[in-house]
């Protein structure tokens, strides 16, 4: 009885929330994680939609996401693709100009994120009516799973070496798992000139520079359970880069 009484008070809230989700050659992902979205947001009450931005994935992403466009409806699930890669960034300008939330959660498509936290960033957010909501792999039950140890050796080293050079006010800089109010994700991207790895670091940083508050959920970070991981030297070299960029310019 409490908990229906919570679901119609959150169905009450007026509150939108609005999931992008980026996507490169995950067909074998989508199905599932669109499908655990449905499911918590229907639990919880929520009202949501979840917008698929494919950059021309030649797996068959988008077919996969039409056959669950017609499952679930175009309400709740809307397709806005794009011919090619063009970056995270662009993806999340984009997927918001096409946004109908006043809130919106980024996040990964290949279920390294669980859609199971989003009730918990959602409490988050009200209980401070904090301006971002991120998820943080280092600190309290949060973590790491399925890394060999190379991997988790690079993440930490790549967390540290930011915390030090940049004092963000924040544990996890390089998540992507965030809850945003809309105008603030708005005014963050149109600031944010960093690619890769770096942009999400640098949407931090630069809320800190704008006084934006920042509250976080531990999460439980699981690599990915189909495809391949998109982290090689490339990746490492641009993130460093982009980390002294920063350094000099915040």
């Amino acid at each position: 009885m409490a908990s229906r009484k919570k679901t119609q008070l959150n169905q009450d809230s007026g509150d939108k929330y609005s999931v992008l989700l980026p996507t490169y050659n995950e067909r074998e992902n989508l199905p599932l994680i669109v499908w655990l979205l449905v499911k918590y947001f229907g639990e919880s009450g929520y009202d949501y939609e979840i917008i698929v931005i494919d950059d021309g994935s030649p797996d068959g992403t988008l077919e996969v996401a039409e056959q669950l466009q017609k499952i679930y409806g175009k309400d709740k699930i809307i397709l806005r693709p794009r011919a090619k890669k063009l970056g995270l960034g662009t993806a999340y300008i984009h997927g918001m100009k096409h946004a109908t939330g006043n809130f919106i959660i980024i996040m990964d498509a290949d279920l390294s994120h669980h859609p199971k936290f989003i009730p918990q960033f959602i409490e988050k957010q009200k209980e401070g009516d904090y301006d971002l909501v991120s998820g943080t792999r280092y600190k309290g039950d949060g973590g790491v799973y399925g890394w060999d140890l190379r991997r988790k050796l690079i993440s930490r080293g790549a967390n540290f070496l930011s915390q030090v050079l940049l004092r963000p006010g924040a544990s996890d800089l390089t998540g992507s798992f965030r809850l945003y109010k809309k105008k603030v994700l708005e005014s963050l991207v149109e600031r944010c000139v960093s690619k890769g790895y770096v942009f999400q670091m640098e949407m931090i940083v630069r809320a800190r520079q704008l006084s934006y508050t920042v509250g976080e959920v531990p999460i439980s970070f699981v690599d990915r359970v189909y495809g391949e991981s998109k982290l090689g030297g490339n990746e490492i070299v641009s993130f460093v880069k982009g980390l002294l960029t920063l350094f000099a310019t915040t």
